[in-house]
This record gives structure tokens, C-alpha cells and sequence, in this order.
């Protein structure tokens, strides 16, 4: 690794550190054990930020999706950077986002979008747990969003069907998930995810209308249902 990006690194976990402490009481540190892989993560996803700082010159100006993406990754930065600080005593709080893993650790949860995926992510699933279905779960369906499909589109469109379930199945045994939850917003293609996945796995659903609005303490609550 470059030895002045690593040194940007870790000058950006500690600024990233100090930038809670308003909203959280810091203890002076015990003893404790670095998580090495965990740091070593760390290190990765900030140098991984960079290509914003290069991609959005000489603004540096970041349009609502890339904003979203670049705050995700920080948030990701941040909550492992906690994590750490928790090991040795300097934080002491409720952590939802814990709460929340540890919940959702007998769900396969299916989304429609990739931004949902990472909104999931910030409340606390683990991104292997989340399925991000961009077809429906029956082929018919894609004529109810599209009327105008042709008959010859379905046929790839049930390859990325069978991948899709294939992909739920397969974390459901690996994961040893015993059920599957639906989260996505009150759209056409949302409610047809949800209405699917309740015939085909009995899943749970979580319909709102914007899922940027929800808040963590919202989504705990559905889990502990």
C-alpha cells in the first residue's frame, strides 16, 4: 500500500472517530484487542472512497445517487470504526444497527432495488442477507409493469427469474435463514415482489411508502414482530 494514501487513511479514521462525540459520551480507553481484520477493512474502504474525490473534479459536487453512495460508505466506515471503539470501552451506547444484525439473522430480506440494499445495509443487515430482485418473481408480472413487452423479452427475463430464486435459496441454506422479508416501497413492482414471495415463501412484508423516511427504530420493531 501507497505510505502516504495509508497515512490519509488513518488521519481520515481518526477525524471519522472524533466527528461523534457530540452525540456520544467517550471513555477514556481499556484494555482491549485490536480486531486486525476489521481495521484492515477499514483502511480498504476509505482508500476505496477516493475514486469520488477524483471522479467528481474539480467540484467535487455529488449528484443525489452518488451522494447516497459515498454517505453509505462512510456510514460503513464509521460503524466499524465504532465497533472498535466499543472493544476498548471509549463508546458506550444502544446500538440499533447491532440490534438490527443480530434480528435479521433469520431472514433472506428481498428488495427491489440496489439503493434499498444499501439502506438495509445502514440499518444493520448484513449485505450477504439481502437479495436485490430487479424482475419479479413470476414472469407474467413483467406484462402487468409493461404491457407493451414482448413475448420473445420474457425468456431472458425467466433466466434472471430462476437466478434470482436460485440466489434466495441458496443463502436461505447457507445463511440458515428460516425466513424470507420483503421490504420495498408502495409501487407496482414492490407490491408484486411482496405478493409473490407471500406465495412462494410465506415471506414477511415491510411496504412504505418512501423507505428513506423509515427509521432504524421502525425496522427493529418489524423484526422483533
Amino acid at each position: 500500500m501507497n505510505k502516504i494514501r495509508f497515512e490519509q487513511a488513518q488521519e481520515l479514521i481518526k477525524k471519522a472517530g472524533q466527528g461523534k462525540a457530540g452525540s456520544e459520551k467517550l471513555n477514556p480507553p481499556h484494555e482491549g484487542t485490536i480486531n486486525s481484520l476489521a481495521y484492515a477493512e477499514i483502511l480498504k474502504s476509505i482508500i476505496e472512497t477516493e475514486e469520488f474525490i477524483y471522479s467528481s473534479r474539480p467540484t467535487h459536487k455529488l449528484l443525489q445517487e452518488e451522494a447516497e453512495e459515498f454517505c453509505g460508505r462512510l456510514v460503513d466506515i464509521r460503524n466499524k470504526i465504532d465497533a472498535i471503539l466499543v472493544e476498548f470501552g471509549v463508546l458506550e451506547k444502544e446500538d440499533v444497527e447491532e440490534e438490527v444484525g443480530k434480528l435479521s439473522e433469520r431472514f433472506v430480506v428481498l428488495t427491489t432495488k440496489g439503493n434499498f440494499k444499501k439502506i438495509l445495509n445502514r440499518w444493520g443487515v448484513e449485505p450477504q442477507r439481502i437479495v436485490v430482485a430487479g424482475v419479479p418473481l413470476v414472469a407474467e408480472d413483467m406484462k402487468i409493469l409493461n404491457p407493451k413487452i414482448p413475448e420473445s423479452a420474457l425468456e431472458p427475463i425467466k433466466k434472471k427469474i430462476s437466478h434470482v430464486k436460485n440466489d434466495i435459496n441458496r443463502k436461505r441454506e447457507q445463511l440458515g435463514a428460516q425466513e424470507i422479508l420483503v421490504v420495498v416501497e408502495n409501487d407496482k413492482s414492490g407490491e408484486l415482489l411482496a405478493k409473490r414471495a407471500v406465495e412462494l415463501y410465506q415471506a414477511k412484508v415491510m411496504k412504505r411508502d418512501n423507505l428513506k423516511d423509515v427509521d432504524v427504530l421502525e425496522f427493529r420493531k418489524i423484526l422483533e414482530e
